[in-house]
């Protein structure tokens, strides 16, 4: 058996008339992620991470965002079918969402067993802001970071 690490990076502009959504949770907030599935830019980059981990390329290739087919698909879904597809075990995964509005702090603990319960393995969720540098600080997007690890047979 080897073990197997993926990195992933996501992120998305904040729009009006879009749900705030973050690791399958629904956050109120007056702004949503732009995007052709949901948007979850935490769960994107869980997807990503995973995949990269199995060498399994990345979800545009998956789920490509011209297909209608994935039009305001729900990536807690997505997560759940690439867990299944993957031919690897995940071990963990380690994630951190990047914004600046809203708090996320009391929502941590939530994305986490969502994640957790999609992927079959633990994720830690983390939350920081961009100490307003940037579009991210300027309050325009949100971003994510993650790292997965996977058994390799």
């Amino acid at each position: 058996m080897s073990v197997r690490v993926g990195i992933a990076y996501d992120s998305h502009r904040l729009v009006e008339g879009r749900e705030l959504i973050l690791g399958g949770v629904r956050i109120e907030h007056e702004l949503g992620l732009a995007g052709h599935s949901d948007a979850d830019v935490l769960t994107h980059a869980v997807i990503d991470a995973l995949l990269g981990a199995a060498g399994r390329g990345d979800i545009g290739e998956h789920f490509p965002d011209d297909d209608p087919r994935w039009e305001g698909a729900d990536s807690i879904a997505l997560l759940e079918a690439v867990v299944a597809e993957l031919g690897a075990r995940p071990l963990n995964v380690d994630a951190t969402v990047i914004c600046e509005r809203p708090k996320l702090g009391p929502h941590k603990a939530e994305m986490a067993a969502r994640l957790t319960a999609a992927v079959g393995a633990p994720v830690t969720v983390k939350a920081t802001t961009n100490e307003g540098m940037g579009a991210i600080g300027r309050g325009e997007g949100i971003a994510a970071l993650a790292v997965a690890s996977v058994t390799a047979d």
